[in-house]
């Protein structure tokens, strides 16, 4: 029961080339930036990739993204991130771009050993219809595009079948967790990574905090350890290197005057 691995090196030593990851983390939350950082370090590459966003800031799978390391990005949000744009339009990277709560549910959906649902979200769009650029040729042109997607009538409304998703493993970040997998995330970083990691045949987390079994309050865990086959704990320094976007502050009014 314990799942404790020493090094995030040795947790990912299996990740073979071509494999296919779920990445937690919303923008620069949660993200599992030491595992990233060690799949970088073992030079894996041709990596399917499924998550929010592909890094922002020269972070998380922006690490891999500017390696060269990603061959296929799941995502719905592609933001700020220039050199996701780049590869995107040049050619070099395919990408299957899916409305978020879309996103989440084919996570969640995978996880739960639902194979495929309806939603009525993207109903009378690309992503029913296809024609969707999942790969450009570089010149301008669509080199692969989206197939179309079986749509059906419910009591007068259509839907649109979107399939689960599974992946070979899933990288995840905890603020809490056990030795036998048990975690708990913080705010936003709660978005995306239970979803991420229930869809992972083999999931791997990095903890903020790490704790014995039973320190946990059952009813504050999170995502079980059911789902959770490796835990690493992280240092003080790892856990507490965190970037922030944008930073907005406010200018204090001058002395002597009364702000509005």
């Amino acid at each position: 029961m314990d799942k404790v691995v020493a090094t995030a090196l040795e947790a990912v030593a299996d990740v073979p080339d071509g494999a296919t990851l779920a990445v937690g983390g919303f923008g620069l939350s949660g993200v599992p930036n030491v595992l990233i950082q060690a799949l970088y370090e073992r030079g894996v590459s041709g990596l399917g990739v499924v998550s929010n966003n592909c890094g922002a800031m020269e972070s998380g799978l922006a690490v891999l993204l500017a390696a060269g390391r990603i061959a296929r990005v799941t995502g719905s949000y592609i933001g700020a991130n220039k050199e996701f744009a780049r590869q995107y339009l040049a050619g070099e990277l395919e990408v299957e771009m899916i409305p978020q709560g879309t996103l989440a549910e084919r996570l969640r959906a995978g996880g739960a050993g639902i194979p495929a649902f309806f939603t009525p979200a993207g109903v009378g769009t690309q992503v029913a219809e296809g024609g969707l650029p999942w790969r450009y040729d570089g010149g301008g042109g669509v080199a692969l595009a989206s197939p179309p997607k079986e749509v059906r009538k419910f009591d007068g409304t259509e839907y649109v079948l979107e399939r689960g998703i599974r992946t070979d493993f899933a990288l995840v970040r905890a603020a809490k967790g056990d030795r036998h997998g048990n975690l708990v995330f913080n705010k936003s970083s709660r978005n995306f990574n239970p979803l991420a990691a229930m869809a992972g045949k083999v999931t791997i987390a990095e903890v903020e905090e790490l704790v014995e079994p039973g320190e946990i309050d059952p009813d504050a865990v999170h995502l079980p350890g059911v789902f959770v086959q490796r835990v690493i704990a992280l240092t003080s320094e790892q856990a507490a290197d965190k970037k922030i976007e944008q930073r907005t502050v406010s200018v204090p009014p001058a002395q002597g005057t009364v702000s509005e």
